[in-house]
């Protein structure tokens, strides 16, 4: 029975009745036309002034405001039918303003807030104290801010700088964030400031980090420390207007110092020079000098530009081994705690060791030593056109394809560097590079880790001998730490003894990270600077200062 209002209605029944009685080709268009009408997608809602004039500017890619992060911005509003985010009738919203604060303590992490249109964003902010926004200012305003998210949140989790086009030996990235989720989770719990810093490394080291900056950065601002003058060696005993110069200097810094060059100035100096990786011998020297005279606005920088090598670095945790090669330093770290340390000799100059993050799954007792080619060239091949016997000496096979061949029956003078036919390959022993063990993670540069008979070189400070591998200044316990409880340093001793190459799977791969850091918080909680042995600091310098393109993505991938 109908209710009452529904008398003109027909029922379902005699809809049915109806259709039956039609034709059957008419009954077939209309159930074709009726699944049509149930598959087509929901009327799209009628487009406000501002979604309107938000979907011309991201057409447009930006039409005339420096947004970066174009296609992220694409993708952030097409989900969203265009709808703004940060106002609402021409007013902006509160997390607006929350957006605009955090983008000014950009800062705190070592980066520029004008990256992020801070300036704009507080003029337009402003002006709206005044009157509503009108709808093209309320779509710009809202790309601005949009954009400055995006890009302040990839910087946060990835880097500031694209680290191939300034370091290009730097290969060790985070894996890829999704900024614009990130952007929509925030917005849906009203957590920009705890999404944007949730995006910052949450290693302790990074903390650290970023307040040294700040207390250099005060430092600085109330007119940073006194320099020494050109002059003789201070030691003990010394004393004089240079003395009271250094004792002030060291007194900025935090170290604790006497009136006068006595036992407790010796000390302080010491702690200076370890911290800053020179000859701990408590005399200011040249060098020492030098490091003392760096100015307050210069370790600043130099920590913010560590800032941003931490944020574009791997997020470790668990087991892993990290070289710095800045501070020719291998740690092998267990639940955030150094287990074993030990120097190393990393690439001198044009050999670079390159900075990257890969496992490690075995390793090689009494390893052979298979040439590089641009050794080979570079670095053999004179010597053999001037003594022939070298290779024999030295415990060299040669090889033609797979063919042994006796080196005596070459005629070296008579081989170049663009026509070099043959293989070299040093068999175990004494004289090999790479001494009693290779430790292996494989990796597109052929890098890796290894022995060495040229010991002497780890008493060095500047320990830049090598053509890229890191040679490590006690593998043996290296191997047993690595190897687990099968293998104590008797049993490794043992298997090198033997002379026969032995290749060992590691229980469990250990992540190895090469890292270049010239300054750092140890876990003492000392802050560290290290020389830039490969003048990369003043490329990335000059890259952080540089402001951005407009581009597709924010690092333009």
């Amino acid at each position: 029975m109908r209710q009452e209002g529904d008398a003109c209605a027909p029922s379902a029944e005699e809809n049915r009745a109806a259709v039956s009685r039609l034709p059957p080709l008419l009954r077939l268009v209309l159930l074709l036309a009726a699944a049509t009408l149930a598959m087509a997608p929901p009327t799209r809602p009628v487009a406000t002034p501002v979604a309107a004039q938000i979907e011309a500017l991201v057409a447009s890619r930006g039409r005339g405001i420096p947004v970066h992060a174009v296609d992220s911005l694409r993708r952030l509003y097409g989900r969203r039918d265009h709808r703004p985010l940060w106002s609402e009738g021409g007013r902006p919203l509160g997390r607006a303003e929350e957006l605009v604060e955090a983008v000014g303590r950009a800062s705190e992490e070592g980066l520029l807030p004008d990256r992020y249109h801070l300036p704009e964003l507080r003029r337009r902010l402003a002006a709206v104290r005044e009157q509503a926004l009108a709808p093209v200012a309320a779509a710009e305003l809202d790309l601005l801010l949009s954009d400055a998210f995006l890009l302040l949140g990839c910087h946060y989790s990835a880097g500031c700088v694209n680290p191939v086009t300034v370091e290009a030996e730097w290969f060790a990235r985070r894996g890829p964030v999704d900024v614009v989720r990130v952007l929509e989770q925030a917005v849906a719990r009203g957590s920009i400031v705890a999404a944007l810093a949730h995006l910052l490394p949450p290693q302790d080291r990074y903390g650290r980090m970023r307040q040294a900056l700040a207390r250099y950065r005060a430092i600085a601002h109330h007119g940073g420390w006194p320099a020494l003058a050109p002059g003789p060696l201070l030691r003990l005993g010394s004393h004089g207007g240079q003395v009271a110069i250094l004792r002030r200097r060291l007194l900025e810094s935090g170290e604790a110092a006497g009136d006068l060059f006595d036992g407790r100035v010796e000390a302080a100096v010491r702690r200076f020079q370890a911290r800053h990786g020179l000859a701990n011998d408590g005399v200011v020297g040249p060098a020492t000098r030098r490091a003392l005279n760096v100015p307050a606005t210069a370790r600043a920088r130099q920590i913010a530009l560590n800032l941003e090598r931490l944020r574009r670095s791997p997020r470790k945790q668990g087991r892993y081994l990290e070289v710095n090669i800045a501070d020719y330093r291998l740690r092998l770290v267990e639940g955030g705690h150094t287990r074993l340390a030990m120097a190393v000799v990393v690439g001198r100059r044009f050999w670079h060791t390159p900075v990257f993050a890969e496992p490690m799954t075995y390793l090689v007792f009494n390893p052979a030593w298979t040439v590089p080619r641009s050794i080979a060239t570079r670095d053999i091949l004179p010597r053999l056109r001037r003594d022939s016997g070298w290779l024999m000496r030295h415990g060299f096979d040669v090889f033609h394809g797979y063919r042994k061949v006796a080196p005596d029956t070459i005629d070296w003078r008579g081989i170049t560097v663009s026509h070099f036919p043959y293989a070299l390959r040093q068999r175990p022993g004494p004289m090999n590079p790479l001494g009693r063990v290779k430790f292996i993670f494989p990796n597109r540069f052929h890098v890796y880790l290894h022995d060495t008979p040229a010991t002497a070189l780890f008493d060095a400070r500047v320990r830049t001998f090598s053509h890229g591998c890191i040679r490590v200044a006690r593998p043996l316990q290296l191997a047993t730490a690595l190897l687990g409880p099968a293998w104590d340093e008797a049993r490794v001793v043992t298997a090198i003894a033997t002379g026969r190459r032995q290749t060992v799977s590691l229980p469990q791969p250990v992540t190895v990270c090469l890292l270049y850091l010239t300054a750092w918080v140890d876990e003492t909680g000392v802050l560290q600077f290290r020389d830039d042995i490969y003048g990369r600091d003043r490329r990335l310098a000059a890259a952080l200062d540089r402001p951005p393109a407009p581009q597709g993505s924010p690092h333009g991938d």
